[in-house]
């Protein structure tokens, strides 16, 4: 399996190609400009699209998902909760972001799929077992996956804009709740092994362990 993972648009929102060895790949969070790059390594890497996978509706998150799943005929997978905001991103929003959508207009892929907390996808040889993880936004899921590494076999997490590098999602946009947010974190990441790596939705990758050890907002934890 290889993994690759890159800023995109003003918000530097990381997007994550998945792929395995036999070429079959999924696309993580296309947020904004992100089509672009998506449609580079996918053709000089030879993959085949088989879904994008959204870990929740924010704006920053979902701006190019309809581009890139159409793009290749592939269906959107995202939480019902938040599937609202592939249409109408301003729901999601705080009033002066919300400012910036006036001019611009969102509607869904043309295929989406309703992902659940214990769903498992399989594309591929590929398999992600589905999380549940409000408080950032109501919908906010993670993704793992079991992957062989250089240091053994972990679990990779691609874990949105839940758990980051010395940090936690933001929980002052509309329907976040930092209660809900923290007990997300201590039921699905904080269960996982220290070796556990996250992929986040911004800023550089960490792991479990890192993060119980040493992140100032899980301390009581």
């Amino acid at each position: 399996m290889q993994i690759i993972g890159f800023p995109a648009g003003m918000f530097q929102t990381n997007c994550y190609i998945v792929s395995d060895a036999a070429g079959d790949c999924v696309i993580v969070d296309p947020g904004q400009d992100a089509e672009g790059q998506v449609r580079r390594q996918v053709s000089e890497a030879g993959l085949r699209p088989w879904a994008v996978l959204l870990t929740h509706g924010h704006l920053d998150h979902i701006w190019n998902a309809r581009q890139v799943a159409d793009h290749y005929g592939v269906p959107a997978y995202i939480h019902p909760e938040d599937r609202v905001m592939l249409s109408d991103p301003g729901k999601g929003l705080s009033l002066d972001l919300s400012a910036m959508l006036k001019d611009l207009t969102f509607t869904e892929p043309a295929e989406v799929v309703e992902v659940f907390d214990g769903d498992t996808l399989r594309f591929g040889s590929m398999t992600f077992d589905v999380d549940h993880v409000p408080g950032h936004s109501p919908g906010s899921v993670s993704f793992r996956i079991m992957a062989d590494t250089e240091e053994g076999r972990r679990t990779i997490v691609l874990g949105g804009d839940v758990l980051f590098q010395d940090g936690v999602g933001r929980t002052d946009l509309p329907a976040g709740d930092t209660d809900v947010l923290m007990q997300s974190i201590a039921k699905k990441f904080l269960t996982l092994d220290d070796d556990a790596v996250v992929l986040p939705g911004h800023g550089p990758s960490t792991t479990v362990g890192r993060e119980r050890r040493s992140n100032p907002f899980l301390r009581d934890l």
